[in-house]
């Protein structure tokens, strides 16, 4: 194995050509992503260096049930909101979302574009919430099923049929 596969300068970070990404439920959601986790070949992490314009969101709120998520600010600063609640969010700043905890959403509400690093576990299963848009995303082994909340219904709650 060439063990430098594993390694990125920083000076190939920086020439390193990032994705744009703009969030399927949400079109002010747009962000560029450098995947250093899939330049060296990480396959249940994701690690990522995501830059956001001024104005625009990071990502749509939501929250997963079973994956676990942390944002780490390199420059720039946004808002943060967590269940809600809103905080400044800035250089150094870090926050982590164990799964199942709370909902969240990052705008970029500076004039300096906003650089994080971001980590997320990448499961064969996750489900998570759109809490704003009102839907839920199942995503089984590179499937994904989008419903609307309303439509979701624990079958224990129901009433047997015929009564």
């Amino acid at each position: 194995m060439d063990v430098r596969k594993l390694i990125i300068k920083a000076k190939e970070i920086e020439e390193m050509a990032g994705e744009r990404k703009i969030h399927f439920l949400n079109p002010e959601a747009e962000r560029v992503k450098k995947s250093l986790g899939d330049a060296v070949g990480l396959r249940n992490l994701g690690v990522h260096v995501v830059s956001v314009d001024p104005g625009k969101a990071a990502t749509e709120y939501h929250k997963h049930y079973y994956e676990e998520e942390c944002i780490y600010v390199l420059s720039g600063e946004g808002l943060l909101e967590v269940e809600g609640e809103h905080f400044r969010f800035e250089m150094g700043d870090f926050v982590g979302f164990p799964a199942n905890t709370a909902a969240y959403s990052l705008v970029n509400d500076g004039t300096d574009l906003l650089v994080c690093l971001v980590f997320g576990q990448r499961l064969e299963q996750d489900v998570a919430d759109y809490p704003r848009q009102g839907k839920r995303l199942y995503r089984n082994s590179g499937r994904w099923d989008l419903v609307d909340l309303e439509q979701v219904r624990d079958p224990r709650d129901r009433a047997p049929r015929g009564r």
